[in-house]
């Protein structure tokens, strides 16, 4: 039986966009630039401004498709281990977000763990968060976070700082560049 949260009834959004901003983040960080660059972080937040509410809501759907990308991966990979990838994702997830506050503010965690639950069950994040109504402010950067922190988990399995990128690019080519 289908559920109402099955990727297929899933907007899929800007995948690109939000994978530049993933990127980005994640090239800063392995530069050794652990606070966010200024005049990066002023084009961003131009960027953003620039796309209107439906440009927001293909960067939310963008980031939760980004997200299943990551878990159905890990899924996969933890799977061919005998593992099961939300004993292992999940609590490190947790833990590393509440190490953040100023990004990830405690009381989106939960979210945001249950945004990675969804996909690692194979259920669309953004149609299992959508029956708690709409996005808060509060959970943008958890969400970026969240996104980050699973590329940065596949690069670490992987031992390739690029190869969580280079995974969703060559998808997206190969899906014909839709995003």
């Amino acid at each position: 039986m289908s559920s109402p949260c099955d990727p297929q009834y899933a907007p899929v959004g800007d995948v690109g966009a939000v994978l530049m901003m993933v990127d980005s983040r994640l090239k800063a960080v392995h530069d050794g630039k652990s606070a966010t660059d200024p005049e990066q972080q002023a084009l961003m937040d131009q960027f953003v401004a620039s796309l209107g509410p439906g440009g927001l809501d293909d960067l939310l759907n963008g980031a939760c498709t980004l997200i299943y990308m990551f878990m159905t991966w890990l899924r996969k990979a933890h799977e061919s281990q005998d593992k099961d990838v939300l004993e292992y994702v999940v609590p490190t997830l947790v833990a590393t977000m509440r190490m953040m506050p100023r990004s990830c503010p405690p009381e989106v965690i939960p979210m945001m763990a249950g945004l990675t639950i969804a996909a690692g069950t194979g259920l669309s994040p953004n149609l299992w968060r959508q029956q708690y109504g709409d996005w808060t402010k509060e959970e943008m950067t958890p969400l970026e976070a969240t996104a980050f922190l699973l590329a940065e988990h596949i690069n670490r399995i992987t031992e390739n700082p690029e190869f969580a990128t280079r995974m969703i690019m060559e998808a997206l080519n190969n899906a014909g560049g839709e995003g």
